[in-house]
C-alpha cells in the first residue's frame, strides 16, 4: 500500500498544476479587473496614476507569465496580500476563514454520518414496512429540497415561529459570538462558556447542513445494504445458522460501507467549498462567505488561495476514500 500511495502522490502534482493553472485563468478571465472599485470610488485618479496601479499588479501582462510568477512565489509559501483585508491572503484564509468553516463542517459531518447510517441500515432491514416508507419520504424530501430553503425554513421556525408561540428563547439568526480563543487562554472567558456560545450560534447552520447529507447518505445506506443481502455469502452465513444480528452486523454492514466511505471521502471538500449557501443565508464568516466575497470584490489573492486549497483537499480526500477500501474491504489490496 505504500508504493500505491506515493505513486498517487507523485501523480497529484501535474493534476494539481493543472488545476490551479485552471482557476487563475479563470479568475483572470473574468470581466472587470481588481482595481475596478478604486476606479469607481476615486473619480480624481489620473490615468498616470492608473498606469502605475497597473503594472504595480501586473496587469500589464499576459496571463501566463502573471500565473508562473504566481506559482513561483506560492511554491515558496508568499500566495500574495489580500487587498481587501491588508494582510497576507493565506494567513487570511487559514487564520480567519477555515477554522470557521471546519467547525461547522465537521459536525454537520459528524452528525450526518452518526445519524444517516443507523437509519439507513434500518430501513434496509425493514423493508417495505411503514418505517422504510418514511423513511423513505423523508429522505427523499431533503434530497430535494434547496439548501437556501431550508436554511431559511430553519431560521422562520426557531427564530420567529416557535419562540413566539412555544415562548422560548431564539435562536441566533446568523454570525458568531464575540468571544475568541485568546479570551480563554487570558482566563477572560471560561472554556464552558465559549464552547456555550459557539454552540448556540452553530445550531442552526448545522442543523441546514447536515439534514441535507442525512438525506443523501440514508438513501446510499439503504441502497447499498439491500445489494449486499442478497449477496452469496450472506445466504451462506445463514445456512450456516449464524444469528442474523452477527450475520448482518459483521458481514453485512461492513461490505455495504464502501459507497459511503466514498461519499465521505468526496463530501469533505464539497462539504468546504459548498458551505458558501449555508454560510449566506446565515451570515457565517466562514471560508464559503470568504470566497463569495473574494470573487466580488476581486481580491483574487484570497480567492486563488481558497480555491487552490480545496483543489489539493480534494485530491487529498479522493486518495483517503481509495485507502479506506482496504481497510473496509478486506478484499481490495493495492499491492
Amino acid at each position: 500500500m505504500l508504493a500505491y500511495t506515493m505513486r498517487r502522490l507523485l501523480q497529484m502534482i501535474p493534476l494539481l498544476f493543472a488545476a490551479s493553472l485552471v482557476i487563475y485563468a479563470l479568475l483572470a478571465l473574468q470581466p472587470g479587473d481588481p482595481l475596478d472599485e478604486l476606479r469607481q470610488n476615486n473619480p480624481n485618479l489620473t490615468s498616470e496614476q492608473l498606469s502605475q496601479l497597473i503594472h504595480a499588479y501586473g496587469l500589464d501582462q499576459p496571463i501566463y507569465i502573471r500565473y508562473f510568477k504566481w506559482l513561483g512565489r506560492a511554491l515558496q509559501g508568499d500566495f500574495g496580500q489580500s487587498r481587501t483585508y491588508a494582510q497576507p491572503a493565506a494567513k487570511y484564509v487559514f487564520t480567519e476563514r477555515l477554522p470557521k468553516t471546519l467547525a461547522l463542517s465537521g459536525i454537520a459531518l459528524l452528525l450526518a454520518l452518526i445519524v444517516a447510517i443507523p437509519i439507513g441500515v434500518l430501513s434496509a432491514v425493514r423493508q417495505y414496512s411503514l418505517t422504510d416508507y418514511s423513511i423513505t419520504f423523508f429522505s427523499f424530501v431533503g434530497f430535494s429540497t434547496p439548501v437556501f430553503f431550508l436554511g431559511i425554513l430553519l431560521l422562520f421556525l426557531f427564530a420567529i415561529v416557535l419562540p413566539e408561540t412555544l415562548h422560548i428563547p431564539a435562536l441566533p439568526t446568523g454570525g458568531v459570538p464575540n468571544v475568541l480563543w485568546a479570551d480563554v487562554k487570558d482566563g477572560s472567558v471560561d472554556f464552558f462558556s465559549y464552547i456555550g456560545q459557539w454552540a448556540y450560534y452553530l445550531v442552526l447552520p448545522v442543523m441546514t447542513l447536515a439534514l441535507i447529507q442525512m438525506a443523501t447518505w440514508t438513501r446510499f445506506m439503504r441502497a447499498s445494504l439491500l445489494e449486499v443481502l442478497t449477496q452469496d455469502f450472506i445466504r451462506t452465513a445463514r445456512s450456516k445458522g449464524l444469528a442474523e444480528r452477527r450475520i448482518l452486523y459483521k458481514h453485512a454492514l461492513r461490505n455495504s460501507l464502501i459507497p459511503i466511505v466514498t461519499l465521505v471521502g468526496l463530501a469533505i471538500p464539497n462539504v468546504l467549498g459548498g458551505a458558501i449557501i449555508t454560510e449566506t443565508v446565515f451570515s457565517y464568516p466562514g471560508m464559503g462567505t470568504g470566497i463569495f466575497d473574494s470573487l466580488t470584490q476581486k481580491d483574487y489573492n484570497v480567492a486563488m488561495v481558497s480555491l487552490a486549497f480545496l483543489a489539493v483537499l480534494t485530491a487529498f480526500s479522493t486518495l483517503f476514500a481509495d485507502l479506506m477500501y482496504a481497510i473496509v474491504d478486506p478484499r481490495i489490496r493495492y499491492d
